[in-house]
């Protein structure tokens, strides 16, 4: 019998669900989660075991075996049948592997848990791993081993790792790839299948297993699942894993590391070794330096070095992967002005620790930060099942049962000691810096041995850190002022009456307004988005870039006012479009208005500061010039973009633009861009009609009013079109390049089939292709024929144009094959097409049906949706039911009849478009298919932007503003 406990969880005001632990015989740890409210259920499985556990000279083993757990079990032979089960029922299925833990997860739709529980569960009772399976899955392993060599987060978290005790397994090579996993193993005698046997066989065991099951049944029925499926699973007692506490020896403490990325663009990064914040996450003392040195308001570390040129950004918190060691990490992005400037930063730095410390800890700082964690508590978002299942996972393993729902958010305990000790440890004797810049390139001397990547390692006493902060420039550092954004009114303004959908409640000259008031999420929260419509922010690559960098130097003078605001999760963005720039807050609605006005007036009040144009303008060079180590498949999608979007500049023409562009032309663009504006304006959530428009008014007020505004609305030719590209039936067209940088041996291809434009028909039939065909192309494509670890199959919107694409990318095969790889795949699937039986065809259509009925989780998943109908100007807010209603008439004759018309590969109806970009493997290949003759009915494309010139255009789907009665703007 499992062991029913009776705990009385600590729980948040406004969470509604029923929750159960229960141990079963095996010592297995289970949280049960009720919740008749959902649409998908959920499980997750954690294990006390990772890649600290690999075997010595078999790096990689417990990633290779998550890997392998999915193929197939005793009671599923059929291999990958478990996912495809997933797939078919409307779910998604992963697992990843830590330092410590392997998290294994899936969702399902509600009435299928039973058996894709069962089906989960045999990972952990009697899972099989054929020969032929393991022999291929090395391949999938290697892959993904290889598309991460050309990426700096693994190439210098790897060399982190590196530079610690070789004793201790956060030394350790922990992915895995073909040397490791095949050749060195061969070499020593040893067979891999029988090494993951072993390694499962003594490390996975029932009592070091967490399993959280988030379902629709009661708790009484939900426990008496788990107890069937998973009371089999084996218990050996085996001991949890504990690493040696802090692998870093005085060896690896006062170092600067030199290295040399990838990427342009440096990055300074400061590490203490740290007492774990998990020791007392009451106290939170990691919580309270972070709030301090993280900060980016006024006095703070970033904002001084923002002041002065050197830095684009800063993080600080604590890093961890291990229960017995941790860092505390400051993150830097220098500029190319800060790098010349490295140690008056590091200066800057400790002087602001010395200064936390003379100046005392600050119980009203404690208390801010207990008032917002706790307002986050009580009133926390639905999420979807599987992230909040994930998340409640992660707290059995180390926090108390009652405490399973809360971990660290309400820390509750002032202790100033226990702040002064985590302050002590930030000291100059135990720092680790690691400098990442191109501008090492020849001067360092040694090579991190398993991405390669070139370092150089120098001593640095606290002498010389004491150094660097006399010579630091003085600057006003200060700890931060008490946060005016912090709510306290929590009033719920419920309508009267259900407002099913959004509707207009102002319309003029100057703006349209779409109101949807709350009445199911029940929370003091609103959602604000401001469609600036300004036709002429897009109009050129010049303008294009004037416009981006108008709104990041936005977001960047306004944070100095609104971090606040962030911290007390009021959140907002600003971000260009095709059409102008978007705003959009978020967040508790009781000081809202005070961050939109703010907004608004520093838009109506820019003023372009140099030096930070000059840092922004560095900025947007490097992250044009870094395009060319995105992945292959990346590129293939920005070469896709590029032939399918009727407004897009090509990066070479945006970055000779941005190249000549200076703050003048900025500050002049400005008002120019601003003279013609439309305001789309969508208010949602806990605000009342009446304040909507209160809202809005200010707005128009601060914008259209103000003496010598800039402003004026905008005249109706001017109202911007959003259009796609049409493709030609019967035709292939194909584009054929290679890959920008060098040393990538991936190459990629995104085979594309374009099929109509916003018909709830057609679209209902391409869903239901894609929920029948992506699971069976993964399959085929990447665990039986290897092609590459990123293999998928999935619909496309452009414009309200949808399409289908499978993307492939790889270092084994070239673009060509690839595409050919593609084709054979329909061409296999034709026949299970062909032969859906009526069971099997009702079941899918089922399943579509169940994911179009989901409800929506919280208020930004709403608000989002209806923006999007909005936005694209189609209006359909009841879209998913009316799409119901077609897929229920559909008939299984009619579905087939779409396949043979639109995607079988010989389709009439059948238009196709292939980007193929080579990598530094297949360029031979590359230069052999451009001399070949096309094939029939291909046509190959040598110049984008001919191409699109001369193709038509679907229309718009956004006609123009809105046709509501208007009045004028005064």
């Amino acid at each position: 019998m499992s062991r029913v406990s009776d705990v009385q969880f600590i729980r948040g005001r406004s969470d509604t669900r029923e929750y159960r632990r229960i141990i079963l015989p095996n010592a297995l740890q289970v949280m049960l989660i009720s919740d008749a409210q959902i649409d998908k259920a959920a499980a997750v499985m954690g294990i006390s075991v990772g890649a600290f556990s690999d075997p010595d000279g078999i790096n990689g083993l417990a990633h290779f075996l998550e890997h392998m757990l999915f193929y197939a079990s005793e009671k599923y032979p059929e291999e990958d049948s478990y996912t495809k089960y997933i797939t078919e029922h409307g779910g998604s299925t992963n697992a990843i592997t830590s330092s410590e833990r392997t998290l294994f997860y899936f969702d399902v739709n509600v009435d299928s848990i039973e058996e894709a529980l069962d089906r989960f569960a045999q990972f952990f009772v009697k899972p099989l791993m054929s020969a032929d399976a393991v022999s291929r899955e090395i391949n999938a392993v290697d892959s993904e081993h290889k598309m991460n060599l050309l990426f700096d987060g693994h190439r210098m978290h790897q060399l982190r790792k590196h530079l610690t005790s070789k004793d201790h397994p956060c030394h350790k090579f922990t992915t895995g790839n073909l040397e490791t996993l095949d050749t060195r193993p061969k070499e020593k005698g040893l067979d891999i299948r029988d090494e993951l046997l072993r390694f499962y066989s003594e490390n996975y065991s029932a009592n070091l297993m967490q399993l959280t099951v988030y379902g629709k049944e009661t708790l009484d029925s939900l426990q008496s699942l788990v107890e069937s499926l998973f009371s089999d699973v084996r218990n050996i007692e085996k001991i949890w894993f504990k690493c040696s506490g802090n692998p870093c020896t005085e060896e690896y403490l006062q170092i600067l590391v030199k290295a040399i990325p990838i990427t342009e663009g440096d990055d300074l990064r400061i590490f203490w070794p740290i007492t774990p914040g998990i020791l007392h996450y009451k106290e939170a003392p990691h919580r309270y330096l972070s709030h301090l040195i993280g900060h980016e308001g006024e006095g703070s570390i970033f904002y001084i070095l923002k002041q002065v040129g050197w830095a684009m950004g800063l993080t600080a918190g604590e890093a961890s992967d291990s229960n017995e060691y941790s860092f505390f990490c400051i993150r830097i992005s220098l500029t190319d002005e800060g790098h010349d400037h490295m140690e008056d930063i590091v200066g800057i730095v400790f002087k602001y620790i010395a200064l936390v410390k003379d100046s005392g800890i600050h119980k009203w700082i404690f208390d801010e930060m207990v008032a917002i964690n706790e307002t986050e508590f009580n009133y926390q978002d639905k999420c979807e099942p599987l992230d909040y299942a994930i998340s409640v996972n992660a707290l059995m393993l180390y926090y108390p049962p009652e405490e399973w729902l809360v971990g660290e958010s309400l820390s509750s305990k002032f202790d100033p000691s226990l702040i002064h000790k985590m302050l002590d440890e930030l000291s100059s004797d135990k720092v680790r810096m690691f400098w990442d810049s191109k501008k090492f390139e020849g001067s360092t001397d040694l090579a991190e041995p398993w991405y390669g990547t070139s370092y150089s390692v120098q001593k640095i006493t606290p002498d010389t850190i004491k150094n660097w902060m006399d010579n630091a420039p003085n600057a006003d550092l200060h700890i931060p002022k008490p946060n005016i954004f912090i709510p306290t009114d929590f009033t719920l303004h419920t309508p009267k009456e259900e407002v099913k959908f959004p509707k207009i409640i102002r319309n003029s000259s100057c703006l349209t307004l779409w109101h949807k008031p709350d009445k199911t999420y029940l929370v003091p929260k609103a959602y604000v988005k401001i469609d600036f419509h300004c036709p002429l922010a897009y109009y050129s690559p010049e303008a294009d870039v004037l416009t981006s960098l108008f709104v990041a130097l936005l977001m960047d003078y306004l944070n100095d006012y609104a971090y606040n605001a962030q911290i007390a999760s009021l959140y907002y963005g600003i971000r260009a479009t095709t059409t102008g720039f978007q705003v959009v807050v978020k967040g508790y609605n009781h000081k809202m208005r005070l961050l939109v006005d703010a907004i608004m007036m520093q838009i109506a009040h820019f003023e372009v500061k140099p030096k930070r144009f000059a840092v922004f303008k560095e900025k947007f060079l490097k992250d044009f010039e870094n395009f060319k180590f995105l992945s292959p498949c990346s590129q293939a999608g920005y070469y896709l973009n590029l032939m399918l979007d009727d407004r897009s500049w090509p990066l070479n023409e945006k970055l000779e633009a941005l190249s000549d562009v200076n703050a003048d032309h900025l500050s002049n663009f400005v008002p120019y861009l601003l003279s013609r504006t439309l305001l789309e304006c969508f208010v949602a959530g806990n605000i009342e009609e009446k304040e909507a428009e209160s809202i809005v008014t200010d707005i128009e007020e601060i914008l259209f009013k103000t003496p010598n505004s800039v402003f004026k609305p905008l005249l109706p030719s001017q109202y911007l079109t959003m259009r796609a590209v049409m493709l030609e039936s019967g035709l292939k067209c194909l584009y054929r390049t290679k890959g920008l940088n060098p040393k990538d041996e991936n190459s990629a291809i995104v085979q594309y089939i374009q099929i109509h434009q916003d018909d709830a028909h057609l679209k209902v039939q391409l869903q239901l292709f894609c929920l029948i065909a992506s699971q069976p192309a993964f399959h085929q494509l990447r665990s039986v024929e290897q092609l590459g670890y990123i293999t998928s199959l999935s619909s496309r919107n452009d414009a309200g144009v949808r399409g289908l694409e499978v993307v492939i990318q790889s270092t084994v095969k070239d673009p060509e094959i690839l595409d050919g790889r593609i084709n054979a795949f329909f061409a296999s699937l034709e026949k299970k097409i062909y032969e859906l039986d009526d069971e099997e065809y009702k079941k899918n259509v089922k399943t579509l049906i169940d994911l179009k009925l989901e409800k929506f989780k919280n208020l930004w998943e709403e608000s989002g949706y209806y923006w999007g109908e909005i936005i694209s100007g189609t209006h359909k807010f009841d879209r998913f039911e009316s799409e119901v209603e077609v897929l229920r008439a559909l008939k299984k004759e009619d579905f087939i009849n779409y396949f043979d018309q639109y995607i079988k590969v010989d389709a009439p109806k059948r238009k196709t478009l292939s980007v193929q970009v080579f990598g530094s493997n297949h360029i031979s290949e590359y230069k052999k298919v451009c001399e070949e003759p096309d094939p029939v009915q291909t046509n190959r494309v040598e110049d984008i932007f001919s191409y699109r010139r001369t193709r038509p255009l679907f229309g718009s789907l956004r006609g123009g503003p809105c046709q509501a009665v208007k009045t004028k703007c005064v």
